[in-house]
């Protein structure tokens, strides 16, 4: 065999081979706002279950491993289909006397290194694969972090990952005492996000800066929004869905709330955006108990109608229409309860900044309404001129006055 036919060596092009691998690896990652990202990290923050579903493939593992390495946490990936009951509830030890002892329930290993470690991130994927016994093992991990007589320490933080059951290889539906334990986050895959990523850069994961100073702020607003809706809506205390599918999914529970009143403690001292909570609450309690209690906290912070007729001029008014338009009723609704001259001028002020400030539409419904509050004796403020473009209000008014003076006529 000649020098030119010699086989070449396979341990130098295993190598280079190696070398180019490391190169494709090497990644870095920028700040960059990511709705998922931010409510994920702000979930295990609060140190609550977090179970990420998506399709195959959209990066629930990827994310999970770059969440880790961010937060500087060993990652324990624990696939759960593949394990036995027992691997989470213990293996029976006989001792040397069970009838005096008892028999100890040994943790599997992966279980030591965490509590040996101290902290990590438990990532169990492939949830909704795993068939009914199994899960019904993993109630007690989930929920008191406990896989046989160990209990995790409170440094480790626990998210899941599952495929709907359409796309998931012999899929199950996740029991409804499992799925209330968790947050559930529905992952979707971001066009810009991937293909920066595959260029190497991907968004970088933080904690939440939680504000010290609000702390205590923060938990007395948590607790007085939820404790508020409940009070308003006791039928959602507890709902469980009739659905098998929707089952496996969020819905209201006292547990749940629980769970609730606790982001939103944390998404308060955060300063997180709305975005960020509406995926969080929507994924504990449910779409529709969400959106209620979402809304519910949007009027918490609307601004007292008493105020604004005390100081028209200076009325700060919200900037989304909804809500400015929630405040201009309360207005009107505030002088219809307590119908005075000064009162109903001060609320034409409030409409005249409304229109100033923002889109005109919002006003034309509660002027109309407020021009038919008008007492006979009552001569149109200068100040409804101003709003004459938007709505023909003191031809409302003068009609209003008719009718009323026809309909005292009409009484006697």
């Amino acid at each position: 065999m000649t020098a030119a036919t010699a086989p070449v060596s396979l341990v130098p092009q295993l190598d280079v081979a190696e070398a180019l691998l490391d190169l494709l690896r090497d990644t870095t990652t920028e700040p960059r706002s990511d709705v998922q990202l931010e409510a994920l990290t702000l979930a295990v923050a609060a140190d609550l279950p977090v179970l990420l579903w998506g399709e195959p493939g959209i990066g629930k593992t990827a994310a999970l491993t770059q969440l880790a390495g961010a937060l500087d946490l060993p990652l324990t990936t624990v696939i759960a289909s593949v394990h036995e009951p027992s691997d989470f509830s213990g293996l029976p030890v006989l001792g040397d006397d069970p009838a005096v002892q008892g028999v100890p329930m040994a943790p599997p290993d992966w279980a030591v290194r965490l509590v040996r470690a101290g902290r990590g991130l438990l990532f169990l994927d492939e949830l909704s694969t795993a068939p009914p016994a199994v899960q019904a093992a993993l109630l007690r991990l989930v929920l008191e972090r406990r896989i046989g007589a160990l209990r995790l320490p409170p440094g480790v933080r626990i998210v899941a990952a599952a495929n709907p059951r359409s796309s998931a290889a012999d899929g199950w539906e996740l029991s409804p005492p499992l799925a209330n334990r968790f947050v559930h986050l529905q992952w979707a895959h971001d066009h810009d996000v991937v293909v920066r990523g595959l260029g190497g850069t991907w968004p970088r994961a933080t904690l939440p800066r939680l504000d010290a100073g609000r702390l205590s702020e923060a938990v007395a607003f948590a607790r007085r929004a939820v404790c508020a809706f409940l009070v308003a809506r006791p039928g959602l205390v507890h709902r469980l869905p009739s659905g098998e599918s929707r089952r496996g999914g969020a819905w209201p529970s006292p547990r749940s709330w629980e769970a609730t009143l606790r982001l939103i403690a944390f998404a308060t001292a955060a300063g997180s955006s709305r975005d960020v909570l509406s995926l969080l609450v929507r994924g504990t309690v449910g779409d529709g108990p969400g959106l209620e209690l979402l809304a519910a906290l949007d009027r918490m912070d609307l601004p007292d109608p008493e105020t604004l007729l005390a100081d028209p001029a200076g009325a700060e008014l919200p900037e989304r229409g909804d809500l400015r338009q929630a405040v201009l009723d309360g207005v009107v609704d505030a002088v219809r309860g307590r119908p005075e001259r000064a009162r109903w001028d001060a609320a034409w002020a409030v409409l005249v900044r409304a229109m100033e400030t923002g889109a005109p539409d919002v006003v034309v419904v509660p002027a109309t309404t407020l021009a038919s509050l008008r007492r006979e004796d009552w001569d149109v403020p200068a100040a409804v001129e101003r709003l004459a473009g938007v709505v023909s209000l003191s031809r409302h008014a003068d009609e209003a006055a008719r009718r009323v003076a026809r309909t005292a006529g009409a009484g006697r």
